[in-house]
């Protein structure tokens, strides 16, 4: 088993690498976008922008992804986050196809320039997965204390109705804490001599 310790350092450590490798797949992309924008028109001052708001969705949209859970609301950045990566892919192998040396097959090119999007999307999705651990993992550290000391409580004959106004919690939430415990008829029964 890993110590906490342990698992907080490597999760650290990963999400350290990732933030690495995910600045490297930003930095080929955002040269190979600013490039075909500047190829299609754009002007070479406002040629680099294009790539901060093609790729710059796709890491905002995969945080707000992450952030929303299995929320209702998260189909939008979910389709924010598809459609991003659809352009930033799609952009790169074109990039590449009108860049690259013509000894080199276009599906070549453009395989070997669709990897750095790839790479972002999935690495910057990782990062805040990684990021997020050991919050979850605090988090249900903090909730398993107010359970042990409602159990406490209880052992010292408070009623589940004392216990949830003392923890902050609706009664349902204690007596859910206590279902699985033998004797949480004895609990009732002192909520209806509370009552």
């Amino acid at each position: 088993m890993i110590s906490p310790q342990s698992r907080s350092w490597a999760v650290w450590t990963a999400a350290a690498g990732t933030v690495f490798i995910a600045m490297g797949a930003f930095w080929l992309s955002f040269t190979a976008l600013a490039d075909l924008a500047a190829r299609s028109g754009v002007g070479a001052g406002q040629a680099w922008a294009w790539p901060l708001i093609v790729d710059g969705i796709i890491v905002v949209a995969t945080v707000a992804v992450v952030a929303l859970g299995g929320e209702r609301a998260a189909w939008y950045p979910w389709a924010l986050l598809i459609g991003g990566a659809i352009v930033s892919v799609t952009a790169n192998a074109l990039h590449a196809v009108v860049a690259a040396d013509a000894t080199v097959p276009a599906v070549l090119a453009a395989a070997v320039a669709a990897v750095p999007p790839v790479v972002l999307l999935a690495i910057t999705h990782l990062t805040v997965i990684l990021t997020r651990l050991p919050r979850a993992q605090s988090e249900a550290t903090l909730e398993r204390d107010p359970r042990e000391r409602a159990v406490s409580m209880r052992d010292a004959g408070t009623s589940n109705k004392q216990i949830a106004r003392v923890l902050g919690v609706h009664p349902s939430t204690v007596g859910r804490w206590f279902a699985h415990l033998p004797g949480d008829s004895t609990s009732a029964s002192r909520d209806e001599e509370a009552s």
